[in-house]
């Protein structure tokens, strides 16, 4: 991307020069994942050891990149340059799927 992008969970944007000049609307990104038996079955076993499970850790991390890249993508085709106020919530679908959704405020800004 040749333009500079601001993703901020801050209602405002809080650079030298920079001003909103437009508000596009709410965009959103949603990304729905499963986790498979193995990862479930490790996952197990380290709740009842203890530790961190690696493998989970990277999938959530994955699909809260992929939300939030069609969240930015949603806001370039409302000719946005800026998403203020993100906010990420996740919610599990079922009793194996995770469901990651990103949302926040196109906004146009001046001065970046």
């Amino acid at each position: 991307m040749n333009k500079k992008f601001i993703l901020s969970t801050t209602a405002t944007i809080h650079l030298k020069g920079a001003e909103i000049v437009e508000y596009c609307g709410i965009v959103s990104g949603e990304t729905v994942i499963g986790a498979n038996i193995v990862r479930d079955f490790f996952a197990g076993i380290r709740d009842i050891v203890g530790g961190r499970s690696g493998s989970y850790e990277e999938v959530l991390r994955e699909a809260k990149d992929t939300a939030i890249k069609e969240m930015q993508e949603h806001a370039l085709r409302l000719g946005a340059n800026g998403v203020i106020g993100v906010d990420l919530d996740y919610e599990t679908v079922g009793q194996s799927m995770l469901m990651v959704a990103a949302s926040g405020t196109a906004v146009k800004i001046e001065g970046i």
